[in-house]
């Protein structure tokens, strides 16, 4: 699972892009118990959320022109320049050049060539969230794309991702790691053929599931706080129990707690 080790390839930040920042983290607040603590004046309202004094996410405005509300995964690169070179080289588009990120680290926005937009982080003096896989953290990176086996080969073509097959209720699903150690433990993520996710109309998307001690209560907690429940939860055999769910602006996260066994 999700460590804060972070290598390359690893997801290392999540953010939300939110039209009402103060809203999104009073539900957030409710519904997972995270803090929001404000980046400074300079930072154009972008923040962190916290749990017991330690970054699991962080909050902003929307910045891109017609954009919804979403949550963007970051992946470590140790050389950004080269890996955006690598994005348009595997048919995938730059949205947002490199950048530096008042020496906190260079970000890059991308989409993938299936759709799915992501981001690259280069950590300067932010190495990455402070903690993961832990109850209300991140846990699991998951990609929903129409071709999975091109994907991954896209995006190998950036990282040296891993990917191993299983067989999922109804479908082959992928799972990922990073390049290096055991790639059992150096994995993070998997990747799911489109049309297994949640909602009509589903697009290509990476989808962050959040640690749940208990998926049911999370739930109620999400709908009490104008969330929506977009896949009602299922137990999946050796996975454990999971659901999808949009806040309160559309944006779409899941929950898992994870079978004791993985």
């Amino acid at each position: 699972m999700l460590g804060t080790d972070f290598i390359t390839g690893s997801p290392n930040w999540l953010d939300l892009g939110s039209p009402d920042t103060e809203a999104a983290a009073a539900f957030y607040g409710a519904v997972l118990g995270w803090r929001f603590v404000s980046a400074g004046p300079d930072t154009g309202g972008y923040g962190f959320f916290q749990l017991d004094g330690k970054t699991v996410a962080a909050l902003g405005p929307l910045t891109e022109e017609g954009a919804n509300s979403a949550w963007m995964i970051h992946f470590k690169t140790g050389d950004i320049a080269a890996t955006v070179e690598a994005v348009t080289a595997g048919g995938g588009t730059v949205r947002m050049e490199p950048m530096d990120v008042m020496g906190e680290g260079m970000l890059a926005q991308a989409t993938d060539p299936q759709g799915a937009q992501f981001a690259l982080w280069q950590p300067g003096k932010t190495a990455g969230l402070e903690l993961a896989s832990a109850p209300n953290a991140l846990l699991w990176a998951e990609l929903h794309a129409p071709d999975p086996e091109a994907d991954i080969a896209f995006y190998q073509g950036l990282f040296g991702w891993r990917s191993q097959e299983m067989q999922a209720p109804g479908m082959t699903y992928r799972v990922l790691s990073t390049s290096a150690g055991d790639q059992q433990d150096a994995s993070f993520g998997g990747v799911a053929p489109l049309g297994d996710g949640a909602g009509p109309g589903e697009l290509p998307r990476w989808v962050p599931y959040f640690h749940s001690t208990d998926v049911d209560a999370t739930i109620t907690a999400a709908q009490s706080n104008g969330g929506s429940v977009l896949m009602p939860a299922t137990d999946v055999p050796e996975v454990g129990r999971m659901a999808w769910l949009g806040d309160p602006f559309g944006a779409v996260f899941a929950l898992l707690t994870p079978d004791p066994r993985m």
